[in-house]
């Protein structure tokens, strides 16, 4: 039980801090923020902060990372095909010899032959070339692929960092209505004491402020639980000890749309995968065909291949060289080439029509995303203001019930009033900074 109540204390503090890092909504009932310090052993992590640790910790972008890895080592093992090759040959043979001493195996050069030789084969094709191309190609999806994850991840951590932000904000918003809901029983109980109210406000208010300390418990209910979500994602093991910076506050500037559709032309993973899928298609066409088409082959051969490893008895170097041209035509081979041009021309086909939909796609979700940031942008002022009116339209119908001129039921009114108009402006502020992160996964940080 004491580990409990010592556990609300902390979660009660941390929501008094966030508090004081958001803008006053008006007088506090609460006590001073600045005067209270975070805990010791609770560190303060930015979203910055939270970003890096979740990239480090996602197993989704390790995954999208290892698929780029494997990408890259396919282009290296294509892009080798297309270079010469220098491998070491070296072989003692050994025949049996006929009655002249020449050898018996018709294959062999001689009774003995020594060869010691380094060989450099290189081929030149299209269908080298294009394979070599298809690999660079599917690096490109690859590495688009991850950056789609990456911006994927952003908002995923912007949504849970900005909900234990706003968590507590909330907290501390529902443990100053319960302060102010217990001193307004208080003051009720005070008047009926003095004969100036009915036994009924009483009632009334203390009605207020039992669901007012059970907003206050659901409140702390939402805190942990959206401090364990965010804990999922950033840290590499389940740790929930640690409080979030307040930046909400200070939202960031929307720039113009001509702005933002030039960025999400040039820096649209989306896009830029569907175009290197269409790059890739293409070239396994020429692939295909490349193998129906003749290819040079050349080798090049320096060293030893004679009867003797030293000099040959009539003085002649042993150690020469030789090379070879090679051409090799394809005749036949079942129609397994006519049909992997078939094939590679569908993939075309579909490559096509997947980047007109991710043109389309992008055109359509940056008008959506774009039209959202600037609702909610054009949504905190008055949000803000609605905040301001709420906290001096409660403190003047208080003292208009202090005079008798007000009834228990509009202090309660404009007590509520103020609490969602302070609920409000903080999802309002999350709303526009989860709808720029949302832009962005089309364009890019600007």
């Amino acid at each position: 039980m004491m580990g409990h109540m010592s556990q609300r204390s902390n979660l009660a503090l941390l929501a008094l801090l966030a508090l004081g890092a958001a803008p006053a909504y008006g007088q506090s009932l609460v006590g001073s923020p600045q005067t209270l310090a975070p805990p010791q052993k609770a560190p303060v992590i930015t979203l910055d902060d939270a970003l890096r640790l979740a990239r480090a910790n996602s197993p989704e972008l390790q995954a999208a990372a290892t698929s780029v890895g494997f990408a890259h080592a396919a282009r290296l093992q294509a892009r080798s095909l297309l270079l010469p090759s220098l491998t070491s040959v070296n072989a003692y043979v050994s025949t049996q010899a006929g009655a002249n001493g020449g050898p018996v195996f018709i294959a062999s050069n001689g009774a003995r032959e020594y060869v010691s030789q380094a060989s450099v084969h290189a081929v030149f094709g299209v269908a080298e070339t294009a394979a070599y191309r298809s690999a660079a190609a599917a690096e490109d999806i690859a590495r688009a692929e991850t950056e789609i994850a990456t911006r994927g991840l952003v908002v995923t951590v912007v949504r849970r960092f900005d909900a234990v932000v706003v968590s507590q904000r909330k907290y501390a918003t529902a443990q100053q209505a319960d302060a102010d809901a217990r001193q307004f029983v208080a003051l009720t109980q005070k008047r009926e004491t003095g004969g100036e109210s009915a036994h009924a406000d009483v009632v009334k208010a203390r009605i207020q402020a039992e669901q007012r300390r059970r907003d206050l418990r659901e409140a702390e209910r939402v805190l942990k639980n959206s401090v364990s979500e965010l804990a999922i994602v950033i840290f590499p093991t389940y740790d929930t000890a640690f409080t979030v910076a307040d930046d909400l506050a200070t939202p960031a500037p929307l720039p113009a749309f001509e702005t933002v559709r030039a960025q999400a032309a040039r820096e649209n993973p989306v896009l830029a995968a569907a175009e290197a899928a269409l790059r890739q298609a293409r070239q396994d066409l020429w692939t295909a065909r490349g193998r129906m088409l003749p290819s040079l082959a050349v080798d090049y051969l320096y060293g030893l291949d004679a009867s003797h490893v030293a000099r040959s008895t009539d003085g002649v170097r042993n150690v020469g060289s030789s090379i070879m041209f090679s051409v090799n035509v394809p005749l036949w081979n079942w129609g397994a080439s006519q049909g992997q041009i078939a094939a590679a021309r569908l993939q075309q086909t579909r490559a096509r029509v997947d980047v007109s939909f991710a043109q389309r796609q992008l055109l359509a979700n940056l008008d959506m995303f774009y039209e959202e940031a600037q609702a909610a942008r054009d949504e905190l002022d008055s949000l803000r203001r609605s905040v301001d009116l709420a906290a001096d339209s409660l403190r003047l119908t208080t003292l208009r019930y202090q005079a008798g001129e007000s009834t228990v039921l509009e202090v309660v009114d404009a007590q509520t009033t103020l609490v969602t108009a302070r609920y409000a402006y903080d999802d309002g502020q999350a709303r526009y900074h989860l709808a720029l992160a949302n832009l962005q996964t089309l364009t890019g940080k600007f």
